[in-house]
């Protein structure tokens, strides 16, 4: 039996995740995206924005340029304008997943060894891709738990259940259309987040 490569068990995991916050998104109230638990807690909306600036940093240009950016500000990940709407974060979501995807889909297993750089600190290929798959699943987990939080019993494990043949004729770089289609009346709503920071 022929075993999965390397790169194709990345694309799974990352898809994976992707799928389990997504299902955890379609269980949302539109003023929930803003919520925080505590003052020093992110909320959802924060977290997808954080995980989209890091995505668009660590893949842009990721074989030939420092995952850390110099246009990155990061603090500035976790302050979300007056004026953001949920429309505005599902899009940095998909942009994100998009950078990361077209830069994964590029790759080759003999890239594996090629030595690329992050915050001027030499790692593998490998290695860069194994520290984004372990900071992604932490994000999603995080994102899980604050909507099983909101939800209590009425959390859908169903909604947030990973599998491997969900969506499997749907493109990777395609906004998910399950998603809008949950969404879509709340979209019109559109939540009004305050604007709140996190050192997180």
């Amino acid at each position: 039996m022929n075993q999965p490569s390397y790169l194709a068990e990345a694309r799974h995991s990352f898809r994976e995740y992707k799928l389990v916050a997504e299902g955890a998104f379609a269980q949302l109230l539109a003023e929930e995206w803003t919520r925080q638990i505590d003052p020093e807690s992110n909320s959802v909306a924060t977290i997808v924005k954080h995980m989209a600036g890091n995505m668009r940093s660590r893949w842009t240009d990721f074989l030939v340029s420092d995952g850390e950016k110099p246009d990155r500000n990061r603090d500035q990940e976790f302050v979300l304008d007056a004026a953001t709407t949920l429309q505005d974060i599902l899009g940095w979501w998909e942009a994100g997943w998009n950078c990361l995807f077209t830069a994964l889909d590029a790759l080759r297993e003999e890239d594996l060894s090629r030595m690329v750089r992050i915050r001027g600190q030499a790692y593998t290929v490998l290695q860069a891709v194994n520290r984004q798959v372990t900071h992604y699943a932490y994000h999603a987990g995080q994102i899980v738990f604050l909507v099983k939080h909101f939800r209590g019993a009425e959390w859908s494990y169903r909604e947030s259940e990973p599998s491997a043949d969900r969506r499997a004729n749907e493109s990777l770089l395609a906004p998910s259309p399950e998603l809008r289609a949950r969404l879509g009346r709340r979209l019109a709503r559109g939540a009004q987040p305050k604007r709140r920071g996190c050192r997180k």
